[in-house]
């Protein structure tokens, strides 16, 4: 397997160490040591070098010893914090999706500009910490950030008048659709690093052929097509998000027309 910073290929799952010692790390619940030196780190630095590691050498550079040298102290130090990679990959991932603290950050106010916003914010996030991609979060462990943000979100699209998994499903929906296009993006950035070539002179350099298949008449629908239809120029991303973003409207009010109303 080759690594690099934009390597996307899964090398971490989430959840994989102890995890009732994770939850006590993220939850501030574990017990506290009475004796022994005084510590010279905290949690959050240890944490926090992490993720710097994570964001500017990839993923696969991060380990205690490698932490340990960003912080300018021995490795052996860190496990007083924290007891291994596995559980600080968990508190890594906590630490990166904190929510925002402002509640315009959620759009206007109704539930659709609420998964509006999430979704960007989502894609945002994977722009800025793109090893998130190498880790396999399908059984996430649930620390405050995670738990903050679902009260946030469901607190707003609640009034959708969906049953409660109907509501987890459109978070999970947008979130999926939302790792399926920063995925896309990783990928598209992570060939032109390797090849050298900018999109646009990939498909420069595949034009002369096309033409020649076009103009055969072999495929007509697509030699009609605009070339605006292969332009940079439409938000592909956006364009998915709203047409999810119109499929719960129509379900939300025909929920809406069969639900019984109250006098």
């Amino acid at each position: 397997m080759t690594s690099g910073k934009g390597d996307t290929s899964g090398t971490e799952t989430s959840g994989s160490g102890d995890i009732v010692r994770t939850l006590e790390l993220l939850w501030d619940a574990g017990p506290r040591p009475s004796r022994g030196p005084k510590p010279t780190l905290t949690l959050d630095q240890i944490v926090e070098a992490a993720v710097r590691v994570a964001d500017g050498e990839g993923l696969e550079s991060v380990s205690m010893r490698r932490v340990a040298a960003e912080l300018g102290t021995g490795t052996m130090s860190l496990y007083r914090y924290v007891p291994g990679k596995a559980e600080l990959l968990d508190l890594m991932l906590d630490r990166v999706q904190r929510p925002s603290e402002n509640p315009a950050a959620l759009g206007d106010g109704g539930w659709r500009s609420a998964l509006e916003a999430m979704g960007r914010a989502t894609l945002d996030l994977y722009r800025r910490h793109p090893w998130l991609l190498q880790v396999n979060q399908s059984r996430p462990i649930l620390g405050p950030s995670a738990v903050d943000a679902m009260e946030k979100v469901l607190d707003r699209i609640k009034p959708m008048g969906l049953t409660d998994p109907e509501l987890v499903s459109a978070i999970i929906m947008i979130d999926s659709y939302v790792v399926g296009a920063a995925r896309t993006q990783l990928y598209q950035r992570e060939a032109e690093r390797r090849t050298g070539l900018t999109d646009t002179e990939f498909w420069q350099a595949q034009a002369p052929m096309l033409e020649k298949i076009m103009a055969s008449g072999r495929y007509p629908l697509l030699a009609s097509l605009h070339e605006d239809a292969w332009g940079p120029d439409f938000d592909h991303f956006e364009f998915g998000l709203q047409r999810i973003l119109d499929g719960l409207d129509v379900l939300v009010a025909r929920r809406a027309e069969t639900s019984p109303r109250t006098p």
